[in-house]
């Protein structure tokens, strides 16, 4: 997937044909997710665009991570991800724009992502029973954000990491006037 007009056609595509493949009616995965019926409709119909936030609660109900949500069923597996053919996703509302790395259909249960993230932007998660089972590690290599995990807030700069339970990731901001750029290394649960 690539940043421009065909993304929510897409993402619609996607979500539908993972709905239907689950066996979830909108109200089902509107039940599961959190997500209204009514956006989960308008999300298929490609006349709204997820947020970061809204994708991932609508993932995590589905049971894929965002790397596999973002990858093609047609995509055949091998160990190498060119640069070129990342798939890249740009969230409407933040800004941040993220590239999924890892090569697809390998079956690894590592995804990695690489994000840049926009000076003073924020995304919040609610947090979600299904992402338990995973766990991620974020590495910053330029500028700064600060994580907002279970009850506390981590800073972190270039060059530190921090590891934590997806579920308990509450927000990413960048407070600075700098975009930061980071890794999202994460580990998928049985």
């Amino acid at each position: 997937m690539e940043v421009g007009d065909e993304f929510e056609k897409t993402v619609g595509e996607r979500i539908r044909a993972l709905r239907i493949r689950r066996g979830l009616t909108l109200d089902g995965l509107a039940e599961v997710s959190g997500v209204s019926r009514a956006m989960i409709s308008r999300i298929e119909r490609a006349e709204a665009s997820p947020t970061a936030a809204l994708l991932a609660r609508l993932c995590a109900a589905l049971g894929v991570s965002l790397s596999v949500f973002f990858s093609s069923d047609e995509e055949e597996g091998g160990p190498l991800a060119r640069r070129r053919d990342q798939p890249v996703w740009r969230d409407p509302e933040s800004g941040y724009l993220r590239r999924a790395v890892s090569p697809a259909g390998t079956g690894s249960g590592t995804d990695i992502i690489e994000i840049d993230f926009p000076a003073r932007a924020e995304v919040r998660f609610p947090g979600h029973l299904s992402g338990r089972s995973q766990t991620q590690h974020v590495w910053v290599f330029d500028g700064t954000i600060e994580l907002e995990v279970g009850d506390g807030v981590h800073r972190l700069e270039a060059g530190d990491c921090l590891f934590m339970n997806v579920a308990d990731v509450k927000a990413y901001r960048n407070p600075t006037d700098r975009p930061a750029r980071y890794a999202v290394v994460i580990a998928l649960g049985p």
